[in-house]
C-alpha cells in the first residue's frame, strides 16, 4: 500500500513547521506530502496565521531530496487556470518531477467572502473545475496553437513554456458523487475519496469502475485513493492521548462525540489497529491511503507511523 502524509497547515503552521514536517515525512519514508489550500483557520476558529499552498509548495521543492509534493486539492475559485498551469510547471521544475497536482471546486464559503473571492452555486463551481481541467491539461500537454472556448474561460493560440516533464499526475476528489465520478474519468489520472469507510469505499470505487466502463475508460488507469484521519499510538494510553490532542486541535468542545463520529473512517489505534484499519481500504480498492494528521507538530507521531505503517501494509 502506497501512503501519503496530508496536512491542515491553515490551522496556524507557518512555512518553517511545514518544512520541518515534509522531512520528517521523507524520513520516515512516506511516498508523498500533501497539505491543504485554504487562506483562512479552521478547524478550531479563524484567529490563528495561514499561508499560501503555493508559496510553500515552492519552498519545499528546494529543501526536500525525495518525497513527492502536492495539494489537496487547489480550488478553482482561487486562481486563473493558466497562473495554476504556469505554478504547476515551476514546482514541477523546481522540484526535479516530484508534484502531484490536486484540483477541486472549493467549499470554504466564509474564506471567499472574506478573500474577495467569487463563490457561485456548486453547480456552476463544478462547470469551472471541468473548464479549469481541461485547460490546465491543454496547457501542459498540449501543442502550440493550443486553443480553448468555454463558458468562463477563452485560450487562443497556446504558447505554453516550460511543458512539465514529466507531466505531473491530476488528483480529482469527493465523497463520490456521479458527477464527481464522471469529472475523474474524463480528466484526472487520481481519484481521492474522502468521509468514507471502507465499506462504503467498496461500494463507491466499484461505481467508478462503472464509470469508467460507460465512458470507455480502462478502470485500471484511473488510481484509487482514500484520504482518512490518523492518530497513532504504541499503546491504548499512547492513542488515548493523542485523541485528546486532535480534540484540542481541531476545538471540539465534546470532542468525544465529534471523534466518535469518524472512528468508522479514521485509522486509528496501535500498531496492529492501525494496520488492520489501512488493509480493509486495501481490501476495498484503494491503492493509496493519504493520512490526514491533525497534530502534526506531534513528529513523534510521523517517525511512529513510518515505523509502524510503511512497507508494513
Amino acid at each position: 500500500m502506497r501512503l501519503a502524509l496530508m496536512t491542515e497547515p491553515q490551522m496556524g503552521l507557518s512555512y518553517a513547521d511545514q518544512l520541518a514536517i515534509a522531512l520528517r515525512a521523507e524520513a520516515a519514508g512516506f511516498e508523498t506530502f500533501l497539505r491543504s489550500d485554504h487562506y483562512e483557520s479552521f478547524p478550531g476558529g479563524s484567529a490563528r496565521p495561514t499561508t499560501d499552498a503555493w508559496a510553500v509548495l515552492a519552498g519545499l521543492a528546494r529543501e526536500t531530496e525525495r518525497i513527492r509534493l502536492g495539494i489537496l486539492v487547489s480550488p478553482v475559485t482561487f486562481r486563473h487556470p493558466g497562473n495554476l498551469a504556469k505554478l504547476a510547471s515551476t514546482v514541477q521544475e523546481m522540484s526535479g518531477g516530484r508534484l502531484e497536482l490536486g484540483m477541486g471546486a472549493g467549499w470554504h464559503e466564509d474564506e471567499h467572502r472574506r478573500h474577495g473571492f467569487a463563490f457561485p452555486d456548486i453547480g456552476r463551481r463544478a462547470d469551472i473545475l471541468e473548464e479549469q481541467l481541461a485547460i490546465v491539461r491543454g496547457l501542459l500537454e498540449g501543442p502550440d496553437g493550443w486553443a480553448f472556448e468555454g463558458t468562463a474561460y477563452r485560450v487562443e493560440d497556446a504558447r505554453f513554456r516550460p511543458k512539465p516533464s514529466p507531466m505531473p499526475p491530476i488528483v480529482v476528489g469527493g465523497d463520490g458523487s456521479a458527477r464527481g465520478f464522471r469529472i475523474a474519468v474524463r480528466w484526472a489520472d487520481e481519484f481521492n475519496l474522502t468521509g468514507t469507510g471502507p465499506d462504503a469505499a467498496r461500494e463507491k470505487f466499484a461505481r467508478l469502475d462503472a464509470a469508467c466502463v460507460d465512458a470507455e475508460r480502462d478502470p485500471a488507469t484511473l488510481s484509487r485513493s482514500v484520504m482518512a484521519g490518523v492518530v497513532v499510538g504504541s499503546d491504548d494510553a499512547a492513542v488515548g492521548a493523542r485523541l485528546e490532542a486532535v480534540g484540542r486541535a481541531v476545538g471540539a468542545t465534546r470532542s468525544g462525540e465529534w471523534l466518535a463520529e469518524r472512528r468508522e473512517r479514521w485509522v486509528i489505534g496501535t500498531p496492529e489497529e492501525a494496520r488492520a484499519m489501512i488493509r480493509r481500504y486495501g481490501e476495498a480498492g484503494a491503492e493509496r491511503i493519504v493520512l490526514q494528521d491533525f497534530i502534526p507538530l506531534d513528529l513523534a507521531m510521523i517517525d511512529e507511523l513510518g515505523e509502524m505503517l510503511v512497507g508494513r501494509v
